[in-house]
């Protein structure tokens, strides 16, 4: 069976969870939202995904940033500071005994409507926040094995459309590309740009080697990934020569090696491309990938252990 990077180990403490909702913490079962919340009647929101090591969330700051920009964006008052939203986060983890292993997802909407309308003037509250803690791992054979890959017909549009450095809760653009790459019997889908160049994948960022180089796509039509930013910065720190550019699907088949990055799973190797098997299908043929992986755990462990040393 296929498996996405967001499979998981499933965790039977995750039916006991406290979920955060507007400042309350209340049981899985009685975690819910009006029918009136502009999220579930017009995806009006944005969120951001946390992993949790050693008690604190990575690269919290550069997460907060991204959801705030978002914010700023769509015009939507969070309700919230920085603080605030942090204290949120921690206290909901501390309510649950969470400490390692634990993926949150942070999402803000726009909150209640009197009337099914999309117009944001007929918002009558607040802004919903809603925290869900979850323990949660990767799937070791997701890691092990990677991930299948296959060319959709859906693209990532023009930032005129729907721009994608929006990180909002409307996301039929890459289900649908999830569902076409699903349906050929796929991980994931690989989604080109308007142009037709490489853009990135459904819910992560893709990467190729080619030559001992790492590139990825211009950035133009994909979400501002922290992991994809951060391995970029890794490898310009330690001497590995990264692009951001325009390439096609021939330089994709013809690579050495290829991976995904996303906050969940970090970085995946990818073993095969519609068909083309890459020299990543193989533990002995990741080399950079497992260079990179090692990396990147060292700069996650440096975030939280600065993070817990300010606490």
């Amino acid at each position: 069976m296929a498996q996405g990077t967001h499979d998981f180990v499933d965790d039977p403490r995750n039916a006991e969870i406290l979920i955060y909702v507007n400042g309350a913490l209340l049981p899985r079962a009685q975690a819910t939202l009006s029918v009136f919340d502009s999220g579930f009647i017009l995806g009006d929101g944005i969120w951001e995904g946390l992993r949790v090591l050693a008690g604190h969330p990575a690269f919290l700051d550069a997460h907060l940033d991204r959801l705030f920009e978002g914010a700023k964006a769509i015009a939507l008052d969070i309700g919230m500071d920085r603080a605030a939203l942090t204290a949120a986060i921690y206290a909901t983890l501390e309510a649950n005994r969470m400490h390692d292993g634990v993926h949150i997802r942070l999402m803000v909407s726009r909150g209640l409507k009197r009337t099914p309308y999309q117009d944001p003037r007929v918002c009558i509250g607040p802004a919903t926040v809603v925290i869900i803690p979850e323990h949660k791992n990767p799937l070791p054979e997701t890691l092990q094995k990677g991930l299948r890959l296959f060319t959709v017909h859906v693209r990532r549009g023009y930032p005129d459309v729907q721009d994608p450095k929006l990180n909002s809760h409307s996301k039929l653009n890459c289900i649908t590309a999830c569902i076409q790459a699903a349906q050929a019997g796929a991980d994931e889908a690989l989604m080109l740009d308007p142009h037709g160049f490489v853009a990135t994948c459904n819910s992560t960022h893709f990467f190729i080697v080619r030559r001992g180089e790492v590139w990825t796509s211009s950035g133009d039509y994909c979400l501002g990934g922290i992991t994809r930013s951060h391995v970029l910065q890794l490898c310009r720190d330690n001497g590995i020569v990264a692009r951001e550019k325009n390439f096609s699907l021939t330089e994709v088949y013809s690579a050495e090696e290829a991976f995904v990055t996303g906050t969940f799973a970090g970085l995946v190797p990818v073993t095969e491309v519609d068909g083309r098997m890459l020299n990543s299908s193989t533990v002995e043929g990741r080399p950079m990938i497992h260079r990179l992986q090692a990396l990147y755990r060292e700069l996650a462990q440096r975030d939280v252990a600065a993070r817990g040393a300010q606490a």
